[in-house]
């Protein structure tokens, strides 16, 4: 490894559907992180690792900052905010095409300014530029805020400038070796991994109302890593609906909506893993569970 190694914890930080996962995702070339249309996709701080031989960047893929509306929403800006306590660099995610300051953001960025951080700002969705130096019309208007120690623009969609976003974001991080594997890309387990597959085909399935009132407990996983007399992973899952009527969006038309959601998050599962998954899921109703910091706690929402 070369004496000019750097290593260390960069928070991936952007209003919501800017392409934080998916830029992640884009740099560590697999699906790690949960992408959605929907805002708030992200509820705890997923630790994803970009290795180089130059570099490791541990990125912290944060829940977005935003007003909590509820016990859930408390939890989820409580984990940004630790996230960024903990973390040797910052890297903004904007638009190409941003050319004010949305509320969203200024959120953001009065906690930004509240850090001495390094922050790298970075100019996602330059593929929908007809121009794309237009990149530079959005980073003046972040610019006259903050003073990032670098502007980069990428294009998670098409890979574009993610080797330089890595390098400028290495830059700010200490010298010193490597903290994880060169070939690991996550430090959750494969049970968090499996929970959030399933919430994620929840969120790309079901209507805007539904995602976001729904957690996923998983009930059983057995692999074959752990019991090697096992050919098949087994996993037994809930679905925690806040309403009757949410329920019934998640299960469809004669279970069809269900089977769907199990099949795509068996699939993508099957493909991390490398070996074949059966899986089973229920939906069960809480009311209010959002709400109630017991609740929570119990769903692994530690507050």
């Amino acid at each position: 490894m070369s004496d000019n190694f750097h290593c260390g914890f960069a928070a991936l930080i952007g209003r919501p559907n800017v392409g934080k996962s998916s830029i992640i995702n884009a740099m560590l070339k697999e699906k790690v992180a949960a992408v959605s249309s929907k805002p708030q996709t992200t509820r705890n701080a997923v630790r994803c690792i970009y290795s180089t031989d130059k570099e490791q960047i541990i990125f912290v893929d944060t829940p977005g900052i935003h007003v909590p509306k509820h016990a859930l929403g408390d939890f989820m800006m409580k984990e940004a905010e630790a996230s960024l306590a903990c973390v040797d660099a910052v890297c903004y995610v904007v638009e190409a095409q941003d050319r004010a300051v949305s509320e969203k953001d200024k959120m953001i960025l009065e906690v930004l300014r509240s850090l001495s951080l390094p922050v790298i700002l970075a100019v996602n969705k330059i593929d929908k530029l007809n121009n794309k130096d237009d990149f530079k019309k959005a980073a003046a208007v972040y610019e006259k805020i903050i003073a990032p120690a670098a502007v980069v623009p990428v294009s998670a969609n098409n890979c574009e400038g993610l080797n330089e976003l890595g390098s400028a974001i290495s830059a700010s991080l200490p010298l010193q070796p490597a903290i994880y594997p060169e070939d690991m890309l996550m430090d959750s387990t494969e049970r968090f991994l499996a929970s959030e597959v399933i919430r994620e085909k929840i969120f790309r399935n079901t209507d805007d109302e539904v995602p976001h009132s729904i957690a996923v407990i998983i009930d059983e996983f057995k692999s074959p890593d752990e019991y090697p007399d096992k050919k098949v992973c087994t996993i037994r899952a809930t679905i925690i609906a806040d309403r009757e009527g949410q329920k019934g969006i998640i299960i469809g038309k004669g279970g069809a909506m269900l089977k769907k959601i199990g099949s795509e998050a068996r699939a993508d599962l099957e493909e991390k893993f490398g070996y074949k998954v059966f899986l089973q899921l229920w939906v069960k109703v809480k009311p209010g569970w959002r709400k109630s910091p017991e609740e929570l706690r119990r769903l692994g929402y530690v507050l």
